[in-house]
């Protein structure tokens, strides 16, 4: 576990009583299954995020929390939909060709067209727009040709979660406002700095990962692909953190766990589960400088 607790200066209470909190879910493909304990603890202390941030599949789990979802809510819907194989397929085969570039090839890396397989299986709780959302939501991407991170927080919302989560040589790219938009967890894994100026307290959840392994076993082509971009995500994610850190940065124990390892749901939440407890300590750590100050 690597939670880091970082105090530039005592929050400031609000004329209510208690600091405002902003969250950032970071992009990692199944990984970010781990956010749920995150949320779940979120409910049990009471705290309502005034603003809330996500990149990839960190936008997903920011978007149903925005949407009022509670993570339990969100643990159980996860677990009867990417956690039972057979829904999956059947969802699948019933998107057809919607789901694929063409008809033609088979199914290949890059060809899956991410927007209807959300659309598919996303929870009926998250809106159509972002001004129906119960909590402002910021979802990062990358312009592709733009070469630019780019902030979607208004207009059609699965578009933008879709860009988000495109991750490059599994997923099409996404055409939002007549750009071409891919993964923005390229640019910016966990979109915490944009909340800096939104709240007193701002936490940052990491859940990108890096190769492991006894370091003498080759990668196959796949995991070359996918390992060198955690590493490049994680090298942006330092330079950050030694920069404007946020207050609270969570790293949970997932890192084992692969990009579409979806179908491990239990493992994942399991192997996450004492992030909870690290959250709360963390925020208990927060408040009672926030009093004293």
């Amino acid at each position: 576990m690597n939670t880091r607790l970082s105090i530039p200066h005592a929050p400031a209470f609000q004329s209510g009583g208690e600091p405002r909190v902003a969250i950032a879910f970071g992009g990692g493909g199944a990984r970010g299954i781990s956010h749920i304990p995150i949320i779940e603890a979120l409910d049990e202390l009471g705290i309502r995020p005034v603003a809330i941030a996500g990149s990839s599949i960190g936008a997903i789990m920011g978007a149903g929390m925005a949407a009022g979802m509670r993570g339990r809510e969100i643990r159980d819907y996860t677990r009867a939909t990417v956690g039972n194989r057979r829904l999956i397929a059947n969802r699948l085969w019933a998107l057809g060709p919607a789901s694929m570039r063409d008809r033609i090839g088979g199914f290949k890396l890059g060809h899956f067209n991410l927007e209807p397989i959300l659309g598919a299986f996303l929870p009926a709780a998250i809106p159509e727009n972002f001004d129906a959302l119960h909590i402002p939501l910021k979802v990062t991407a990358t312009d592709y040709y733009g070469q630019k991170e780019v902030i979607l927080e208004e207009g059609e919302l699965l578009p933008a979660i879709a860009a988000s989560a495109a991750i490059p040589a599994l997923f099409m790219p996404v055409r939002v406002n007549g750009r071409i938009m891919v993964d923005g967890g390229i640019l910016n894994p966990i979109p915490y700095d944009h909340l800096l100026d939104l709240a007193d307290i701002v936490i940052a959840v990491d859940v990108v990962g890096g190769p492991e392994g006894d370091g003498t076993d080759m990668p196959n082509r796949i995991d070359s692909l996918f390992g060198s971009s955690q590493l490049m995500m994680q090298g942006c994610i330092a330079l950050k953190l030694k920069l404007h850190p946020p207050h609270i940065f969570l790293r949970p124990r997932v890192a084992r766990f692969g990009i579409l390892d979806f179908h491990k749901v239990g493992e994942i939440l399991d192997e996450a589960s004492e992030i909870k407890d690290e959250l709360k300590r963390s925020v208990d750590a927060l408040w009672k400088v926030a009093a004293s100050g």
